[in-house]
């Protein structure tokens, strides 16, 4: 250990220098409390033996000065003095020390204190590297030793705060690993954990920059926040990501759209961060996944983060579905879904500023209790409802109002129109 002497005598400075080398230890001199307080601003120690008798700063207050600077850190003080009364044992131990030696002090007894406060030393270094072993393990998800979520939602925090103040773009990914409880249920949960490991050293292979962050965000999902990086890039990214995954070459049998295991990729990139947050980011990433599932799975999908509102548009009637996609997709971020199930799903899952039902879904029972849920549910409850109505039958209106529907529109307005009936509902 490196001992720090502070001792004004000379001779006793000498011999108490003597005693730390024959102990083992190296010494480090200080004739005063203001030398050892200069010594400790660039050098580290691992205990101090400190005389109390000083010029100058005593040895009591050269201790409260050190505990004040070293906060948390703690290091061993033994002092050594004169004086042994009972006042000056307690007011050692009341300015931070940790053992109290009369003078004079022997080879032997210094020695054997020395080799106590080195245990105690010792065991505080265990306590740290088991505290930072401990802290380690809490921050990464148990099987792919990546970010948990937690983590990763801090550690995104701060990347985006940096660019925001920066002005600079940051994308994220999500990545969703196709038709995993297929692959669970065929080949066993072990076989699915080794898949999601191999999965995990792909994505890893992939992310070339320090600042690039990657965690399990659920059971098969996993996400990546790119900072500094445009939505070409993002989409670089994915589709090295996806061939990566595809060419691990791990067989799945029962998968609907691949004989291999691969994976739907969505992205979202916010080139100006103003105005907007890292939840909006990862909402917009997760809208892009649905997108790429939608559209065949195995693929990649990345849209920049705009100040459009998100529409959802319920009905299974395709011709409806045409028809308000061609006169809402240039305005709105504009999802949809086919049954009152997958509705459901999306509005927790990406909380939509608009549900717009059509009369295929409004109309029903299933309809009915559809609203019923989306309003008692917390995450949806504050969603915006509205119908398309191809009738004028005040009574049907009213009964939609007592369902929380908001607004009705007739199936032939016009494009202007209907734009400007929606944008009043949801500003």
């Amino acid at each position: 250990m490196k001992i720090l002497l502070v001792e004004d005598s000379a001779t006793l400075r000498f011999a108490m220098r003597n005693y730390i080398i024959d102990a083992g230890h190296e010494p480090l001199l200080a004739r005063s409390g203001e030398e050892a307080l200069q010594l400790l601003e660039n050098t580290p120690v691992d205990m101090i033996i400190m005389d109390v008798e000083m010029p100058g700063l005593n040895g009591f207050e050269t201790t409260r000065l050190i505990r004040e600077w070293l906060a948390g850190h703690w290091i061993p003080i033994i002092f050594v003095t004169g004086l042994n009364e009972d006042e000056n044992y307690r007011e050692g131990i009341e300015a931070g020390g940790d053992d109290y030696l009369i003078k004079p002090v022997s080879f032997m007894i210094i020695k054997a204190k020395i080799r106590a406060m080195e245990r105690i030393a010792e065991m505080r270094d265990q306590l740290h590297r088991l505290n930072s072993e401990l802290e380690a393990l809490s921050q990464l998800d148990s099987l792919t030793h990546i970010y948990n979520r937690r983590t990763f939602n801090e550690l995104a925090q701060q990347q985006w705060s940096l660019a925001k103040r920066h002005q600079q773009p940051i994308s994220a990914l999500m990545i969703d690993v196709d038709h995993f409880k297929l692959f669970n249920d065929h080949y066993g949960h072990p076989a699915g954990d080794a898949c999601l490991k191999k999965v995990t050293q792909a994505i890893k292979s992939c992310l070339h920059r320090s600042a690039d962050i990657l965690g399990r965000y659920g059971g098969e999902e996993f996400i990546v926040l790119l900072p500094e990086t445009d939505a070409k890039g993002a989409m670089r990214v994915a589709q090295a990501i996806s061939e990566a995954i595809e060419s691990i070459q791990m067989r799945h049998d029962v998968s609907p759209s691949s004989n291999l295991v691969t994976a739907s990729i969505g992205g979202a990139t916010c080139l100006r961060t103003t105005g907007h947050d890292l939840e909006e980011l990862i909402k917009n990433a997760d809208r892009a996944l649905y997108k790429a599932k939608r559209a065949g799975r195995n693929r990649s999908w990345v849209d920049e983060v705009a100040t459009h509102k998100t529409l959802l548009l319920v009905d299974s009637n395709q011709e409806l579905v045409r028809h308000f996609s061609a006169l809402l997709q240039p305005h709105f971020n504009l999802l949809t879904a086919e049954s009152h199930k997958e509705c459901l799903e999306l509005a927790v899952d990406l909380h939509p500023d608009l549900i717009l039902l059509g009369s295929n879904i409004v109309n029903t029972e299933v309809g009915t209790e559809l609203c019923k849920i989306l309003a008692r549910t917390p995450k949806t409850a504050g969603i915006t409802l509205a119908q398309v109505s191809e009738s004028s039958d005040d009574s049907k209106l009213e009964q939609a109002k007592e369902l929380g529907i908001r607004g009705s529109f007739d199936k032939s307005l016009s494009g202007p129109a209907l734009l400007n009936k929606i944008i009043q509902l949801i500003h």
